[in-house]
């Protein structure tokens, strides 16, 4: 019981705002509004996020679900005080997931979770999630925001998202008919995307480098939001290629693992690769990581997605039907090698990375 004179505690004496989340609520409403797309129309407040399939104009879909989250980069976000690009990272990190399965990204929802909520920041993050939402064609339908004073710090904060997509039944990949002698090609990346911050964070705090200092590998910019660039969305540009060749037999995203953990998902037992390492164009992010931080190639190539954010598999006889269709649906594909038989490693190299 409180003491003589004193009134009752608050949730909001316990660290948890209410008014600040219905706040935040009210600025992303445009944000999320401005996702909406065939199947999803709901506003956003309701216990549940609707989506009509039916409406969406699928026959006979098999659903395909993501979740993700964007790791140690929020780090730089929250010390570099640049919050509206890690919210594209969090759908990236989901979308391009299921596209790989060829399905196409229905809705996402996402969740937010802080020591003490600043509706500015939040909104900010949420608008970064929406036009990610928007630049791979998906709804955002809902969402959670959760202040936890206690088990985050104040200013910390991290963040999780799920997709769900859907394929007509018979189009999903990988296809299973991967053989040797099928091409693979690489899809650029932006950077770093969102895999391997913890190394990079090490390096930076190594070279005693502020995040507002000039960027050692980009001078134009700050070194913390260079490195914040947002992950890439190959969402519409594949799904465009997929519609329009069938020569496409499989897709991995190349994300934690990099290209050894990555690539094998996607190929049949007894099936591997072989890649040119030389064919590869390396971002100069990755050229100073590596300097800087003294990483080896193969733990690059672990690590970092080293300037190939997608692999796409094609049969030998459509390499250069899917490479046309991969070029008009405004991608940049680079021949990287081809599919071979399985040996020691199922990720086999030639050739140097220009580090």
């Amino acid at each position: 019981m409180p003491g003589p004179g004193k009134t009752g505690l608050t949730y909001a004496d316990a660290g948890v705002d209410i008014d600040a989340g219905n706040e935040m609520v009210d600025r992303i409403k445009p944000l999320v509004r401005a996702t909406r797309r065939p199947g999803a129309d709901a506003e956003i407040g309701g216990f549940g996020g609707l989506f009509d399939l039916k409406a969406a104009g699928f026959v006979d879909p098999i659903l395909v679900a993501a979740n993700d989250g964007v790791g140690t980069k929020v780090k730089i976000a929250i010390e570099a005080g640049i919050h509206d690009t890690v919210g594209i990272d969090l759908v990236a990190m989901c979308v391009n997931d299921l596209v790989v399965q060829g399905a196409e990204p229905l809705f996402f929802l996402d969740y937010y979770a802080t020591g003490k909520l600043d509706p500015k920041i939040g909104a900010d993050i949420v608008a970064g999630i929406a036009r990610g939402c928007r630049e791979s064609g998906c709804a955002l339908i809902g969402g959670e925001t959760a202040e936890m004073p206690g088990l985050y710090k104040t200013g910390d904060y991290d963040l999780a998202g799920f997709a769900v997509g859907a394929a007509e039944r018979g189009r999903l990949l990988p296809r299973g008919d991967v053989a040797p002698g099928d091409v693979v090609f690489g899809l650029p990346s932006s950077g770093v995307h969102s895999n391997g911050f913890s190394l990079v964070r090490r390096i930076v705090a190594d070279t005693g480098l502020a995040w507002d200092a000039p960027a050692p590998f980009d001078p134009a910019r700050k070194l913390g939001a260079a490195l914040l660039t947002p992950t890439r969305l190959y969402v519409k540009g594949l799904l465009a290629a997929l519609k329009s060749t069938q020569a496409i037999k499989a897709l991995a995203h190349i994300t934690g693992g990099g290209f050894p953990d990555n690539i094998p998902r996607v190929l049949p037992d007894g099936v591997g690769v072989s890649l040119d390492l030389a064919a590869i164009p390396v971002p100069p992010v990755f050229k100073w990581l590596a300097k800087a931080g003294g990483v080896a190639e193969r733990e690059m190539l672990r690590t970092f997605n080293c300037g190939v954010g997608m692999i796409v598999v094609a049969s030998a006889a459509g390499a250069d039907e899917a490479e046309t269709a991969l070029r008009a649906a405004g991608e940049y594909p680079v021949r990287l090698g081809h599919a071979a038989k399985a040996g020691a490693e199922r990720v086999a190299y030639s050739g140097k990375l220009a580090l």
